[in-house]
């Protein structure tokens, strides 16, 4: 169930992120930023062995490629 506390939670990350790590977003990879905090606390959960959570990364990563071109372009 989603409450308000959730959701002021999840956009207090976002913007500890954006303030902390990025500092600028570009618009055109801004889906990417934050499907990177959506895994961060989906997957997050820290009661799970790091290879774990490594391993569920890298699985999700299969198949998929960004070109230097997609991303500068």
């Amino acid at each position: 169930m989603a409450h308000t506390n959730g959701i002021k939670s999840v956009w207090a990350v976002l913007k500890r992120g954006f303030n902390g790590i990025y500092h600028n977003w570009s618009r055109k990879h801004c889906h990417r930023y934050i499907n990177e905090f959506v895994f961060r606390l989906n997957d997050g959960c820290c009661e799970r062995d790091t290879q774990e959570r490594l391993n569920s990364l890298f699985s999700q990563m299969g198949g998929k490629t960004l070109t230097y071109r997609e991303l500068t372009g």
